[in-house]
């Protein structure tokens, strides 16, 4: 077994999972501090050791607010520790290996978790990775700063810098953990030129944004997965579509310091300490007075991600993505055929008629319309996401998570509700999950281990019987394979043809014309 370990910093001791067959490194610096100076700066080299480092216990969380984001709801279901220690201190990076050398060359995982861009932990209790590096993988979990810690700008800290790398810092943090695994993770087993990227909803975006940056044109990504993401959004106001420029985020950032925190300098907002800027941010984003999302600065992000992702400017790589069933919201809602046709025309501008055609909007009958034209924002944006790959020969995987969630408060098929079943962590959750739900459990953490391995998810289940076959997408109307309690099985489900022709306007719309 890998106990200590070479990295640019220094040597690290980790220690052994649940599984004694694994090694777990915690909270490994990628990264200097994100303090001070380097506050509002893209991740610096990491500082470097003397003797060894014990990495045996997870990093700080990024600053944030627990109680924004996650509720009750989500408090409940997986983090349960609403004091669990934060600090701008939190570049460092977790590693679950299997290897027993270092020089197995297993294929490597990076995870980048969700959070709405505002919070979230790689130490949260869901995202343990020793189920997935059981099967022969590394598993790597990458801390990142997030809401106005990882995303702001401002007209100093752009002249500070030339005008690039002065913003997107949570990306720009991401990229810092990949490239450090690049370079690194050979001294844990792994394969630096077998790198598999995956996250869940803004970790889903986040992996995206990694995959269309020109900055990552020669790194070592080599797929991708994004579970509930929003792929090529064509919902009204969707993200990857609405993010600001750097000049908008600039007036942001200069509104933000003179309003909330009463500075007008860079120097005497990196002075200030971290929980008051923490609690400025969280009181800014309560009163909608703007965002801290990504930032179209020309230099990270060329252009809006929807609109780079449906050029195929991106990364010429593999992709797996899908999506709960009881999560976001329909591409098109509206509570009046006068405000149909006016979304309609926002939706589909030059093809407005042939899309009220399809919907039979001269019917009149307003809930007809919407059950033609009814189809979820989620299925709707991955599956536009996976058209534009195959439109290039790029290798694609769709599936559909949609298993009976249990518990007294019939959540259903929730947004997030597949992460303990990705992970298998099952029995960290507090929910009465039985037998068939840990069937589907091991066989998904299968599937996405395999993809990681070749780039194809399909292969043995534990008692060495092939799994499910799980068909690539290849065509427009490809069908999804379906994860739920009763079998996985590729879809039978028909798209009606209304939502048929809605995907080829919007595809036409958005790139074949």
């Amino acid at each position: 077994m890998i106990k200590i370990a070479k990295t640019e910093g220094g040597l690290v001791r980790g220690t052994y999972g649940r599984d004694m067959a694994i090694s777990v490194f915690k909270g490994i610096p990628f990264a200097a501090p994100a303090v001070g100076k380097n506050r509002w700066r893209v991740p610096q080299p990491v500082e470097p050791w003397e003797g060894v480092k014990d990495c045996l216990e997870f990093g700080p969380a990024c600053m944030t607010d627990y109680s924004v984001g996650y509720g009750d709801f989500y408090t409940k279901e997986w983090h349960w520790d609403t004091d669990y220690p934060m600090s701008e201190d939190c570049l460092q990076l977790n590693i679950w290996t299997p290897a027993k050398t270092p020089d197995e060359k297993l294929p490597v995982m990076v995870w980048i978790y969700g959070g709405g861009l505002i919070n979230g932990c790689p130490a949260e209790m869901e995202f343990n990775g020793e189920n997935l590096a059981r099967r022969g993988v590394v598993l790597v979990s990458v801390n990142y700063r997030a809401n106005v810690f990882g995303l702001f700008a401002h007209p100093e800290i752009t002249a500070e810098n030339g005008g690039k790398h002065c913003t997107n810092f949570a990306l720009f943090d991401q990229k810092a953990g990949i490239d450090w695994v690049e370079r690194n993770i050979a001294n844990f087993g792994g394969d630096p030129t077998n790198v598999t990227i995956f996250g869940q909803s803004a970790g889903g975006r986040s992996t995206l944004c990694q995959v269309i940056s020109p900055l990552n044109r020669n790194s070592c990504i080599t797929r991708a997965i994004t579970q509930s993401s929003a792929g090529i959004n064509f919902a009204l106001g969707g993200h990857g579509t609405d993010y600001l420029t750097l000049e908008q985020a600039e007036k942001q950032g200069d509104y933000f310091f003179c309003k909330y925190l009463g500075v007008t300098t860079l120097e005497e907002a990196r002075a200030l300490p971290a929980e008051f800027v923490r609690d400025k941010c969280f009181e800014f984003l309560a009163k909608r007075e703007g965002q801290f999302q990504f930032v179209v600065d020309g230099d990270f992000l060329t252009d809006q991600p929807n609109y780079m992702m449906a050029r195929n400017d991106r990364k010429q790589i593999p992709i797996m993505t899908g999506y709960t069933t009881g999560e976001f919201f329909d591409v098109i809602t509206a509570n009046s055929l006068e405000q149909f046709e006016e979304r309609a025309h926002m939706l589909y501008g030059p093809y407005t008629d042939e899309f009220l055609k399809l919907c039979d909007f001269e019917s009149g009958d307003l809930d007809h319309i919407l059950k033609l034209s009814k189809v979820n924002g989620s299925p709707f944006g991955v599956r536009l996401l996976l058209m534009r790959a195959v439109d290039d020969g790029l290798p694609a995987w769709l599936y559909q998570f949609s298993p009976t969630i249990p518990g007294p408060d019939n959540p259903g098929v929730y947004h997030s509700s597949d992460l303990n079943f990705v992970f298998e962590n099952l029995a960290t959750c507090w929910r009465p999950f039985t037998g068939k739900h840990y069937d589907l459990a091991r066989q998904m953490c299968n599937y996405w281990t395999n993809f990681a391995k070749t780039g194809d998810p399909n292969g043995l289940d534990h008692d060495g019987t092939p799994m499910p076959k799980w068909e690539p997408f290849t065509e427009d109307y490809g069908k999804p394979i379906v994860f739920n309690e009763e079998g996985v099985h590729m879809s039978e489900d028909e798209l009606s043809p209304c939502v048929k022709g809605m995907y080829r306007l919007a595809a036409d719309l958005l790139w074949r014309k």
